[in-house]
């Protein structure tokens, strides 16, 4: 798709720019004032586009509320849906500059920490590109997710000020500021009809400020809101103390006030960083709820009708308090009664859940509620309350009363608050759908089973294909005779006609080569990793989590640098194996492992005897611009969670469309990856998730298993013992052997390198390997953000296309 706007025209409003806003000429601006003012130029396009759509903006809207949304670069991305990429790139050469770098003076927006972010970000951009009114909202974090430094083997954080590169895009809206209370108390007051109201008394108020980022969708036609809350003080100073010399404390209300969007995920093993991470969640509900009703009331007039043109969906449990603060607004501020407000609220709200295991559900001591948000705790109360009567009346004095209950153990449960509020609840894959239904949630869907679906997660294919892959697009646009996969990614099953082809597999081979050797130039570039473009590229990205097991691949790894040891002229496929993750800042086992990966790549890379056969490369601050680069150029995808762990997973899609094969279990999207690929083109290890819970039930003892296993115990063995470095790493070691190895590595481990040998073996043959890929893009397109939304649109949502 191309615009109507010219290189030429692109050019001249970029030199306008550069002259109203900086004061320089082409000649003389530096390179992120050249991507400032590009920026702008973009940004003037869609803010045109979204001042003629508001007025045609349809009855019944969507609000997509999520804590995270990892947008990566927009420059690039916006100026292709746009349909002006080639004329960009062609202004920015012909005004003496190179394109890759201006691209590249743009910092991500790391608005999130994994998945769940950038599966909000894929959500945009389709909710967009399939013209449903949407609005996004989040926290314009001052400083997003970390950036990774690896000192001394270690990961270290480090502050991420992507703020600074961002201010193009971001629309402050001062006229839509609202005010947030906290803390205070409630006093009762009772009217003449018997009514009772709450009176809030002592609280502090803190403004939240909207700055709102546009979202192009592909083609032009449509532009959506994300907004983004600053949190600011009331009050700027406190004059009377900077007048005295208390210059520090003069401006304690304002630090206070503004640290609650300083950071992403504040450390919470802390009672402080409790009560910042729950100011954070009510701050960015509160804001964006008075705004959305404040805006119903100007179109509509009528409050009654809010479910009608509203439909909030919540992306995991964060944004929970969005159920209470509804209530709040539409009694307090509206004077409905209880009945009629919770009717209008269990109408509006939906709640995607993202994770299978219990423990990882969001809860908040009670006393922390109840003296930071007074009024909302008692409408929790009201909630709980009838929600146990509710419950006693279906299941009597049963277990599952306790156990579903919002408000328990001296904690606040935020998934049984959506449970018992939200009218719909999904999963985010056919497996996941299934766990929430018989397993997570049984005793709700046994009383509430049209409540339940599941809406396999989905990717942007048009990023994560044509945008960072223009080499395997233009092929797969030649064999298909046209560019309708952008618009309709199922269309993409066609190439499987072409898999067979001598002359497409070498095609297929030329591009991923090509591909190769440009990620090699980026790790140089960025890490000073010189990589074997010989060598198969075998990748395990994902943030850094025990049930996601890069362990287990580094015990693959250790094992085959001792098969080279033992057989060193014996034949060997070169493989490189890359591995990007963070872990988060508290998590000691995951940054570990991070050491240990670290540990090994030193000894591995340092063997004289792996020189050309085995690289081990771990990616330092592994981002979306990173995954843009490594995406095309892999091979291999390790997807080898514990069965029953991972909710959906998106690299895994990523990789798919990319034309990597996949070594992975049955859990989350891979279940329906294996449904399409089948056993000839997916490499398919591990236990089932009946098996791993069954082994459980009998009595699991990796010790037993592991003693049986020479190798497996020569691989741990080296692990206590150390790497050239001299690090032991007999802890993790212990975990698996002597605490129960609760991910199951060491029972999965003989069946997962059996069948990496199985995968290497098939590949080694490189017109098989190319088959293997394109097979693999072929059916990738089901994973289309597309795909899913339509799904949203049509059974959870009731908006038509």
């Amino acid at each position: 798709m191309k615009s109507e706007i010219s290189r030429d025209e692109v050019r001249s409003a970029i030199e306008d720019k550069l002259c109203a806003y900086f004061g320089v000429t082409i000649e003389k601006a530096t390179d992120d004032q050249v991507f400032q003012a590009s920026a702008m130029v973009i940004r003037e396009i869609m803010s045109r586009l979204l001042a003629i759509e508001e007025s045609r903006r349809g009855d019944r809207e969507v609000h997509y509320m999520s804590m995270e949304f990892l947008m990566g670069r927009s420059l690039i991305k916006n100026a292709f849906n746009l349909g002006i990429s080639e004329a960009l790139t062609g202004a920015l050469e012909d005004m003496g500059r190179s394109a890759a770098d201006i691209f590249e003076a743009e910092n991500d927006a790391g608005l999130g920490n994994g998945g769940l972010g950038r599966l909000a970000a894929c959500y945009m951009d389709s909710m967009a590109s399939l013209g449903i009114p949407a609005t996004g909202y989040s926290i314009c974090y001052e400083l997003g997710i970390f950036r990774q430094k690896i000192q001394d083997g270690k990961q270290t954080e480090v502050a991420d000020d992507w703020r600074k590169s961002a201010e193009s895009w971001l629309i402050p809206r001062n006229e839509d500021a609202v005010e947030i209370r906290f803390g205070g108390q409630i006093s009762p007051r009772w009217d003449y009809f018997g009514r009772y109201h709450a009176e809030h008394t002592g609280y502090t108020t803190v403004t939240a400020v909207p700055r709102d980022m546009l979202i192009a969708g592909f083609g032009g036609k449509t532009v959506n809101t994300l907004r983004l809350w600053d949190a600011r003080s009331t009050s700027a100073l406190d004059m009377y103390l900077f007048s005295e010399g208390e210059y520090v404390k003069s401006m304690e209300q304002r630090t206070m006030s503004e640290v609650i969007t300083k950071v992403l995920y504040p450390a919470d093993d802390h009672i402080e960083g409790k009560i910042l991470r729950l100011k954070q969640q009510y701050f960015f509900v509160s804001a964006t709820v008075q705004t959305i009703v404040k805006k119903h009331m100007e179109r509509y007039g009528d409050i009654r009708s809010f479910a009608k043109h509203h439909v909030i969906q919540i992306n995991d449990t964060h944004p929970t308090l969005v159920i209470p603060e509804l209530m709040r607004i539409f009694m307090d501020e509206y004077d409905m009664d209880w009945d009629e407000a919770w009717e209008i609220v269990t109408a509006a709200v939906a709640y995607t859940n993202h994770t299978v295991m219990s423990e990882a559900l969001e809860k908040w001591p009670q006393e922390l509620v109840q003296k930071l948000l007074p009024r909302v705790w008692e409408i929790l109360c009201e909630i709980n309350r009838r929600w146990c009567d509710y419950l006693v009346s279906k299941f009597g004095n049963s277990e599952k009363v306790g156990r579903n209950l919002i408000i328990r153990n001296g904690q606040v449960h935020m998934a049984n608050l959506c449970l018992a509020a939200c009218f719909k609840v999904n999963g985010v894959s056919g497996l996941h759908g299934e766990i929430l239904k018989n397993d997570l949630f049984r005793d709700i869907n046994e009383l509430r089973p049209e409540r339940f679906t599941y809406v396999t997660n989905g990717i942007d294919h048009r990023r994560w294909l044509s945008q960072i892959n223009p080499r395997l697009h233009g092929l797969a646009a030649e064999l298909l005779g046209s560019e309708d996969f952008l618009t309709r990614p199922e269309e993409l099953i066609r190439l499987a006609d072409f898999a067979q082809e001598p002359r497409v597999q070498k095609r297929v081979l030329e591009i991923k080569q090509l591909n190769k050797a440009d990620f090699a130039e980026f790790a140089l570039r960025n890490d000073g990793f010189v990589l074997n473009t010989d060598a198969i590229m075998d990748v395990q990205v994902k943030r850094l989590h025990e049930y996601k097991r890069q362990l287990l691949c580094a015990m693959l790894i250790t094992r085959l640098q001792m098969q080279i040891h033992d057989k060193p002229n014996a034949e060997f496929k070169p493989r490189t194996f890359v591995f990007g993750a963070k872990a988060a800042a508290g998590y000691r086992t995951a940054k570990r492992i991070i050491e240990l990966i670290c540990s090994l790549a030193k000894d591995v890379n340092g063997d004289p005897l792996c020189k050309d056969k085995l690289q081990v490369y771990f990616m330092e601050n592994y981002r979306v611009s990173a995954a843009e680069a490594l995406m095309p150029a892999a091979q291999v995808s390790q997807q080898i969670s514990t069965a029953g762990k991972e909710a959906s997973g998106t690299g895994n899609m990523k990789l798919m469309l990319n034309g990597a094969v996949t070594i992975g279990t049955l859990d989350g999207a891979n279940v329906e990856m294996y449904e399409r690929l089948g056993d000839r083109n997916m490499f398919l290890f591990g236990l089932r998730t009946e098996e791993v819970i069954a082994l459980k039930e009998r009595g699991y003892n990796p010790l037993s298993i592991a003693e049986k296993d020479p190798e497996l115990m020569e691989v741990l063995n080296r692990f206590s013992s150390g790497f050239s470095d001299g690090k032991s790493y007999s802890d993790l070691v212990s975990d698996l052997l002597y605490k129960g190895d609760p991910y199951m590595l060491i029972a999965d481990y003989r069946d997962y390198v059996s069948t990496h040998d199985r995968l290497y073996s098939a590949i080694s043959n490189e017109n098989e390997l190319a088959r293997l890929s394109l097979m693999n893009t072929a059916e990738s397109g089901i994973f289309a953000a597309d795909r899913a939304i339509k799904e949203y649109a049509e059974s959870i949502w009731n908006i038509k296309l």
